[in-house]
């Protein structure tokens, strides 16, 4: 029998990202029946891996125990713990993944360092002369860290089980359709003003055959969303009432998730549930569509400003956000139920 292969994947920050690992990895696991992995991450992050055969999560606490140069020389000792290893696939590629890979390169232990494209993105983004066109995925950029350890795997293969859970608890009425709605974003450049989400959301809701949960974070958001739940009938708020894993269980059920160029496009995707996502600032050319979306599902306005930045962090240099500001509800509402097929 042969000697089960044990890889270490390293993945941090943020969440969105993390969650874009899941759908390789499962993949992955099932082109190698013979493979283990071990995935360090955020220990908040632990819900996404649930699950997973032959798959070992390890928590990084980085504001805590693991912060600072001693704390990832003592996250180093524990990994270490954790194996022995035959490789290390770095998915991140910042400085605390940078160090980890050095101190096992010491020990004799193969790694490979995920390819960001940042050339290529730069050409994307910038102001003047933009080559619009689509990169890689960042689905595929993973990949190819496994394939340089003697690991292909294709990313877009279809899995022989589902990991959706139609049938998922905290869902209302059967035979309606249930929608997420996510309408937050880290950036103000990602998210839609709240004002036409809500004319959206009301629409949807004076159908009376559609179901709608609200997914949020952070007391600002809670208190806008809870109280659209107030005035507006057959909402959800689940903002800050479920954990994680309790609102990935949610999502599982969902008919449709809509969403920003957010880590709720990317939970809804590791389940099959298809999304409508609205960007603004970034495009799906970066490549961060989530895993199997149609790209006739992304809601975008055609300026020749976009895109002008790859994760949204910066600032609108005309002052107007266009790019969000162009979409018109009636837009969003026709796609949705188009995708719902309700129209």
């Amino acid at each position: 029998m042969a000697v089960p292969r044990h890889i270490l994947v390293i993945r941090f920050s943020a969440m969105g990202d993390v969650a874009m690992c899941v759908p390789v990895l499962r993949r992955l696991l099932e082109a190698h029946p013979d493979l283990r992995l071990s995935v360090v991450s955020q220990a908040a992050f632990a819900p996404l891996f649930d699950g997973i055969d032959r798959l070992t999560f390890l928590p990084a606490e980085l504001k805590g125990l693991h912060r600072g140069i001693a704390g990832i020389w003592q996250l180093f000792r524990e990994l270490q713990a954790a194996g022995p290893f035959d490789g290390v696939a770095d998915l991140h590629q910042v400085l605390r993944s940078g160090m980890l890979d050095s101190l096992f390169r010491l020990k004799g232990i193969p790694v490979s360092v995920i390819n960001k494209g940042r050339r290529e993105k730069y050409a994307l983004t910038r102001r003047t002369q933009k080559h619009l066109q689509p990169l890689p995925s960042t689905f595929h950029r993973y990949a190819a860290v496994f394939a340089q350890l003697g690991l292909p795997v294709d990313p877009e293969s279809t899995l022989t089980s589902s990991v959706r859970d139609p049938s998922a608890g905290h869902l209302e009425l059967v035979g309606r359709k249930r929608i997420g709605i996510a309408p937050f974003a880290k950036h103000q450049s990602k998210t839609w003003p709240q004002e036409r989400m809500r004319r959206v959301v009301e629409s949807l809701s004076n159908r009376g055959d559609i179901d709608i949960y609200l997914f949020g974070g952070g007391q600002s958001e809670i208190g806008i969303l809870s109280a659209w739940a107030n005035d507006i009938q057959g909402l959800h708020c689940l903002a800050g009432k479920y954990t994680l894993a309790e609102e990935l269980h949610i999502i599982s059920g969902l008919d449709l998730m809509v969403s920003m160029d957010s880590a709720n496009m990317h939970l809804a995707s590791m389940f099959g549930c298809p999304v409508v996502s609205v960007w603004g600032a970034t495009h799906p050319y970066a490549g961060f569509l989530g895993w199997g979306q149609d790209m006739s599902n992304v809601i975008q306005s055609d300026l020749d400003c976009r895109p002008c930045s790859v994760f949204g962090n910066k600032p609108c240099y005309k002052g107007t956000y266009e790019c969000m500001t162009s979409i018109e509800p009636e837009l969003v509402l026709k796609k949705i139920l188009t995708t719902l097929r309700l129209d």
